[in-house]
Order: structure tokens, then sequence, then C-alpha cells
């Protein structure tokens, strides 16, 4: 199918700002942690996708009108960035606000997935990054595209220097919440930033992130290789089938489903970098400790999975399975040490420092609801990923079964372009990428 020009794909932009609906005053300062600097170069993207239905009484006014008190509860999202005199960095809560964009898309939301290009999907999301100048650079984005068939996009540019996809989520789903009129007598919680960890001193190095070179004001990170991004969906029955062939029909014995997906597609990484391949992975996962709302940062388990053998093409998902369940090593306080040892002034990327696996599946980003209305379908990514790669995993929508288990999950991989087309064959090999599916 030829694709149209990308510039006539989404036009009619609009930019404006949106901040606090009352004043937040002249000295209000959010002080970041080492867990927020070492994530700084990364940048969540999320585009919710809502039908005509869903979409109507929706109007730009209605959205900015909410937006206002909105962004009173999460005042500090509308500050700037501003470094201390040892360079580290702080966020003045100045009320300078988020970005709002408003675009056109004269294809329907149907017509544009169905083009499966993932590179379309950044047309819906800025890709505006922090820098070069730190004081005019929003931390938040938000992009609202109108289709053909009266259905609309609502894409969300956050700065990972803010919280993790859990904080994302919450924060964004607050907003549906007041939208539908729905009122707390809470505000949210932000952690305070300690730049001490409690933890003793390691003397080992965090296997997850890799420190790259000074990038000043300008807060992002070049790759070795072009990157490539596409998504697909398994099925709830090809989930089972999977699962069945990897650990039996024993229900006991079942492996979950984030760590068998992640098995298996580790396994085709392994054939596909035959020469050098991966011993180490990245995973990142919520931290079942973290209060259910109300708190605010990057709060996410960043662990490590070292292989103690040879990993060949000979290696089966069952065996890297174990290794993803038995031998993760939390890594955020060696993180936080590390990011401290120069007062937060170095730069670090963690997402594809190694082959990087995110399990998505609480950060419950189907829970933003419009007038009764959640999206039909999210997609999530990630910008500033570096040159291992990294792989989402994200449940289908809630409503479409009957419980958590039913299910299928929707996989995002950001890869080198020029190892993609072999890793995709060796997907469909191992069974996770259909035909029919491929994004």
């Amino acid at each position: 199918m030829a694709l149209p020009k990308e510039e006539n794909l989404v036009y009619g932009i609009k930019l404006s700002s949106i901040g606090p609906g009352r004043s937040t005053g002249s000295d209000a300062v959010h002080d970041l942690s080492n867990m927020d600097l070492a994530m700084k170069l990364h940048y969540l993207k999320v585009v919710y996708f809502f039908n005509s239905h869903a979409a109507q009484g929706l109007t730009i006014l209605r959205m900015k009108e909410t937006m206002f008190d909105w962004l009173n509860e999460y005042y500090y999202t509308s500050g700037r960035l501003r470094r201390l005199e040892s360079g580290r960095p702080y966020i003045k809560c100045n009320d300078c606000g988020a970005r709002f964009i408003e675009a056109r898309c004269d294809k329907t939301i149907d017509e544009f997935l169905e083009m499966k290009d993932s590179s379309l999907q950044n047309l819906l999301v800025s890709q505006q990054v922090i820098g070069p100048e730190l004081s005019f650079s929003p931390l938040v984005l938000i992009q609202v595209t109108r289709f053909k068939c009266g259905g609309m996009s609502l894409g969300l540019s956050w700065a990972h220097i803010l919280g993790d996809a859990f904080s994302a989520s919450e924060f964004i789903n607050r907003w549906g919440q007041i939208v539908s009129g729905i009122w707390l007598n809470k505000t949210p919680n932000f952690p305070k930033s300690g730049t001490k960890t409690d933890c003793e001193r390691s003397k080992n190095l965090p296997l997850s992130v890799k420190q790259v070179d000074p990038v000043g004001d300008h807060w992002i990170t070049s790759n070795s290789y072009k990157m490539d991004t596409f998504w697909f969906t398994i099925s709830a029955s090809q989930l089972a089938t999977i699962r069945a062939e990897i650990s039996g029909e024993n229900q006991f014995d079942q492996i979950p489903i984030f760590e068998t997906l992640c098995a298996i597609i580790w396994k085709c990484v392994v054939k596909v970098r035959e020469q050098a391949p991966p011993k180490i992975v990245t995973m990142c996962k919520s931290d079942p400790r973290k209060p259910a709302s109300g708190n605010l940062g990057n709060t996410q388990i960043i662990s490590t999975v070292e292989a103690g053998f040879s990993i060949t093409k000979e290696t089966g998902p069952k065996e890297l399975a174990t290794l993803l369940i038995n031998q993760a090593v939390d890594e955020r306080s060696q993180i936080e040490e590390l990011v401290e040892r120069d007062h937060g002034v170095s730069d670090f990327i963690v997402y594809g420092a190694k082959l990087t696996f995110v399990d998505s599946e609480e950060a419950n980003f189907y829970g933003l609801e419009l007038d009764g209305h959640k999206p039909d379908f999210v997609y999530q990514s990630i910008q500033g990923v570096g040159d291992e790669g990294v792989v989402f995993v994200l449940p289908e929508p809630k409503d479409s079964c009957k419980n958590k288990n039913d299910h299928g999950r929707i996989v995002t991989i950001i890869f080198p372009e020029n190892q993609m087309a072999e890793l995709r064959s060796e997907l469909v090999k191992n069974g996770l990428l259909l035909d029919g599916n491929l994004a």
C-alpha cells in the first residue's frame, strides 16, 4: 500500500500552553531524585485512540478548562528545569505550563492503523525533547488529533525525569476523572528526593545503565545505529499455546506471561546477534510496595539478569524464563549511588543500555476514561532508547475479556533497523508473530 507523505497525513498544527489555574508561588521548587536524573534522557510516548462516540462533546475549550484544575494538582509538571551551581538539575515550579497541540488527519482511525507503519504514530505525539534551552522546554506535551471518522487520538509526551510509566498513567487518568466530574479530597504526594541512599554502598557498578557522553542542556543521546519500531498483537489463544509448549500442561507450574514472552524474544535476539549474544538483560516492572495511587516518581523496579553460562541459539526459552524469574537483581540502589557520585551531573541511559524488557501490565493505560468512554487502543513507546533495544509488553483492553489472564498482549519493539528484518523472521519461527498481526 502506497503511503501518503508524512507531512500531509497530520496537518493544521496549533500550539498553545496550559498551566495551573492558580499560582503556585514564586519560590516553589521540586528537587529531583537520583533515580529521576538517571532517567532524564528518556521520554515516554503514549497515544490513546477514542472512537467518534467517545470524542463527541470533548471540545478543545472543554479540555483546556478541565486541565487548569488538573494541573493545580500536578503543579510541578508545569515547571521548567534549572541547574544548581553544582550543575545538578531541579524543577522550578513557575507555572509555565504543559504544551497543548491541536492537529487534524484526513484518515479514519482504522485507516491510519491499517497503514502498518509504526513510525506514523510519531505524528500523533510530540517528538520534542528537553533543551537546548532548559528554561523554555516543557516537560509534558499533549497532542489532540481529530480524524475524518470523528474519532480522536490523545498523544502524551512525558519526560521520564518526572516519573515512570506508572506515574504517567496515573497523571493522565486523573485528568479523565476531572473531565468526568470526579473530585478528590487529597492532592498527589510527590516523593522526597533524598540524594543519599539508605543502603550500604555497593562496590559494583550497575549493569542496567550506561553512561553516555555529556549532552549538556540538550537532553537526547545519539545512537550508533538507526533505530526502528514495530508493534504486534498476540492473541489469548496464541498465549495459551505458547505457554503450554514452554511450561507444559501443569497449571501449577505455569511461567508468567511476561517472562514467557521475554524469554522467547531473548532467544530470538540471541539468534540475530549470534556473534555476540546478550548474556545480560534488564527488566523493568512495577514495584508492588508502591502505593496504588497518590505518588509520582521513578519507583519502578530496574533489575538485571545475567546468565552464568554461555547462551547460544540452542538455549531453550524455558531455561531463559527460569533465569528471568529466579535470577533478577534489583539495581535501584546501585543506580542511585552512581548518579550521586558526581552530584547528578553525568548523563545515563537505562532503556537499551542492555536489551531491556518493560512490563507495562500494571500501568493502567486503559484507565483513562473520558465521560465514561475508555480508549479503543493504546500505543506506547519510548524516545531515547540505546542500541541494544527495548521490548514493551502491554495488555489488550481489559473490557474485551473476562479476566486479566484471558486477554492478549501488545508487544512494541525498538531495535536497530539493520537487524529488524531478521528479528521479525525469528519471531515468526518461534510462534510470536503471525502474518496477520504484523504492524
